[in-house]
């Protein structure tokens, strides 16, 4: 547990780094997949502002998208945007290493299908068939979401796409989305959540293990799992 937001970001940045360092070295490159929404925003700044004198070999590092909105890549709302303003535009990487999701498209379902196989043809396979990453980043939302896998959707129990659409009653929007065998094949999901509104929350996750909430189903099969919260997200882990 970090004291405060700014505190837990930069907790997350020093374990991202850590990873990217330990991946590079082993084996020449970091498959990464980063998360959207407010979260991870100064976390990726503290990488960005880092990178000036770093020891990351940020050419050496794949960007891929845990999830993504029905929107184009300049939008407000795209995460692709996010990552590109606080990451991407201020580090020394090799382009056609990022790989967005394109949820932009009429046909999304299709969209994920090859977003899918990208992954499958472009990442290792752990010991179960499945594509690993060395790092999958996640944050939660107030009603226990994590990536784009909200609470009584199907696809929560979906257990062959890796990489699925689906419609968020609540959004009013179509997203794509990592499912649960790909999250939790992972060598490390870093899982970095913030903010008084979370703490309820976080106490049914994360004590409760209260299965009803997505974010308590991230649980990696051979890796390993790491929580970063703030005091006012853990305030009733304490109690």
């Amino acid at each position: 547990m970090a004291e405060t937001a700014d505190l837990a970001a930069e907790r997350a940045a020093s374990i991202v780094r850590a990873i990217f360092i330990e991946a590079i070295t082993s084996q020449g490159f970091c498959n990464w997949a980063v998360c959207g929404g407010n979260t991870p925003r100064t976390t990726y700044k503290l990488l960005a502002e880092r990178s000036v004198d770093d020891s990351i070999a940020w050419d050496k590092v794949r960007f891929f998208w845990g999830d993504e909105r029905d929107v184009p890549a300049d939008d407000q709302q795209s995460n692709y945007r996010m990552l590109k303003e606080t990451l991407l535009d201020h580090l020394a990487i090799d382009h056609a290493n990022v790989y967005p999701m394109p949820a932009d498209t009429a046909d999304i379902d299709a969209a994920a299908r090859e977003y899918e196989q990208q992954i499958r043809q472009l990442l290792p396979t752990g010991n179960d068939g499945i594509p690993q990453f060395d790092l999958v980043m996640l944050g939660m939302g107030a009603d226990g979401h994590t990536a784009s896998l909200f609470p009584n959707l199907p696809i929560l129990d979906e257990t062959n796409r890796l990489v699925a659409s689906c419609y968020v009653p609540t959004m009013k929007r179509r997203r794509m989305t990592f499912t649960f065998p790909l999250i939790n094949a992972a060598r490390h999901v870093l899982m970095l959540i913030t903010g008084d509104d979370k703490a309820e929350v976080v106490r049914r996750v994360f004590t409760d293990n209260d299965q009803s909430l997505p974010a308590a189903k991230v649980n990696p099969r051979h890796g390993k799992l790491t929580i970063v919260l703030d005091n006012t997200a853990a305030r009733v882990l304490e109690s």
